[in-house]
């Protein structure tokens, strides 16, 4: 307990808090670069063509054999791509991949920056304060709504997609909803206690 309580000290709260801002920082640039791989045909995907099926195929190869393929960026969804007429995937079929996984990473992009805005707010020594509790809370929505809505909109633009192209794909997507959830819960929870003592500090500070 005695541990516990050295490392929540002002001595160690500061230094941890800024090395958690850089941390959000390095994620925010690992997602932007992930979204742009995804964006360059570097999304991986299982394939179907006519002379048989790839794992871990690309849009940005020609040869989908088993080789080195270098960078490349995996939504966690299962996704299937079926080829066209002349044995190509259609190019809005690679749209339509960005898309969904611009939907997955986009929102986690925001939340961490709100994230970071905390973090940096506990490095300079500014805890219970309003935009804490309101980027707390916007952290958690934004994590509760991709659990909860992103699913649903991976499938309509699946939907979509085979209807403009000349392949077709599909998706099993919504497996981590509830590793999702329950963290952004937690959070939504946080930024309430933290708004509830801001107000009692208030209140303490008027009644003196």
């Amino acid at each position: 307990m005695k541990f516990i309580q050295e490392l929540s000290t002002e001595r160690f709260a500061k230094p941890a808090a800024r090395f958690m801002k850089y941390a959000c920082y390095f994620v925010i640039f690992f997602y932007v670069f992930c979204l742009a791989l995804s964006f360059m045909g570097r999304q991986t995907f299982f394939l179907h063509t006519k002379t048989g099926t790839f794992e871990r195929a690309i849009y940005a190869e020609e040869n989908h054999g088993p080789h080195s393929r270098g960078m490349t960026v995996n939504s966690g969804d299962d996704i299937r791509v079926w080829t066209n007429d002349k044995d190509q995937i259609d190019l809005a079929v690679q749209i339509g991949l960005s898309l969904m996984y611009a939907v997955s990473i986009v929102p986690m992009i925001l939340a961490f920056w709100f994230l970071s805005r905390v973090f940096s707010n506990i490095q300079e020594g500014q805890i219970f304060t309003e935009q804490n509790a309101a980027c707390l809370l916007y952290y958690g929505l934004i994590r509760f709504s991709a659990a909860v809505f992103v699913p649903f909109v991976k499938l309509l633009i699946c939907w979509l997609t085979n209807l403009v192209a000349d392949g077709r794909m599909s998706i099993s997507t919504g497996q981590d909803m509830i590793n999702m959830l329950i963290p952004s819960i937690a959070f939504i929870v946080a930024a309430y206690i933290i708004h509830y003592g801001v107000h009692l500090q208030d209140e303490v500070d008027h009644t003196l």
